[in-house]
């Protein structure tokens, strides 16, 4: 599991790109995969579109009971809203004596790079919420924004909106 950061190969950090380097498998969202050529290049590489995040990483998971070195990329950071939940939810599910190992290498998330680029740093307690509803209830959705309000909480958005659902933010 790789976070590749905001979106550019300086955001990287030295641990991800080694990762990279080492992976002989490179899975991950095909934008993902177009925001490192130069790390892919040469290898295996497992791609595919939005939705298909539990196909891509049963097979990256294959892969790696195989015996090959996977990376399997998110974008920010796989532990926040990224792949690095599923993946793990799959490999527990095998028997022990033939899980892949698994190393989670966090990246800089998009919460705090948005907060640097607005110079609005997290500080104290703050609140990140997504607003996709294609695995969370919307209802459940409103009910932790308006918590995370009512607690006076700072709070980051993520997936304010995509083509399709745009208006629960209009």
């Amino acid at each position: 599991m790789v976070g590749i950061g905001p979106g550019h190969a300086v955001g990287l950090t030295i641990e991800a790109r080694q990762a990279m380097e080492n992976a002989e498998v490179v899975a991950g969202y095909h934008t993902y995969l177009e925001l490192v050529p130069e790390l892919i290049a040469g290898k295996e590489v497992i791609g595919s579109g939005m939705m298909q995040e539990v196909e891509r990483c049963e097979a990256a998971v294959e892969r790696a009971r195989a015996g090959s070195r996977v990376a399997v990329i998110s974008s920010g950071d796989p532990g926040i809203y990224g792949m690095a939940g599923l993946v793990l939810e799959l490999v527990v599910k095998l028997p022990e004596s033939v899980r892949p190992e698994v190393r989670i290498i966090p990246g800089v998330s998009a919460v705090g790079s948005a907060a640097a680029v607005l110079g609005a740093p997290l500080m104290h307690d703050f609140a990140v919420i997504s607003m996709s509803d294609l695995m969370t209830p919307w209802e459940l959705i409103e009910k932790r924004v308006r918590a995370a309000a009512e607690a006076d909480f700072v709070i980051a958005i993520y997936n304010p909106k995509s083509m399709r659902r745009t208006e629960q933010i209009e």
